[in-house]
């Protein structure tokens, strides 16, 4: 979706942003990230560094951390993505499989561009 983004940056990206929005402040632990993505805290941590790196997130080594505005858009981009392709897969493709949906929108929402989102939104009932 963003270019020289993986799959795997977008993903911590919106498990920050998607914990930050129940944290005061917005800031996020290791920790919290590790149970969110049910990996280990280790990993988190070489990928902090990576985002870091990017100025995609402020944090310092055992310390939390929050999304940087830039880091902050992407997230919200890619929940905005995930949403309307849901969307999409319950009212206009009368798709019911919650599971099944929950996997669909997460691994699409990484390849569909602005237009496609958008021309997804415009999308009603009334034009089937």
């Amino acid at each position: 979706m963003f270019e020289n983004m993986n799959k795997s940056y977008e993903n911590y990206l919106k498990a920050i942003y998607l914990i930050s929005k129940k944290k005061k402040g917005g800031w996020v632990s290791n920790s919290e990230i590790s149970d969110f993505l049910k990996i280990k805290p280790s990993s988190v941590t070489n990928m902090l560094y990576k985002l870091r790196e990017l100025k995609l997130i402020s944090w310092e080594p055992r310390q939390s951390l929050r999304l940087t505005s830039k880091g902050k858009y992407i997230a919200q981009e890619i929940c905005a993505n995930y949403n309307c392709l849901r969307n999409f897969f319950i009212n206009i493709l009368n798709l019911k499989d919650d599971s099944k949906l929950k996997q669909m929108c997460c691994e699409i929402e990484h390849h569909i561009t602005p237009e496609v989102t958008s021309a997804l939104n415009n999308l009603s009932l009334d034009n089937f």
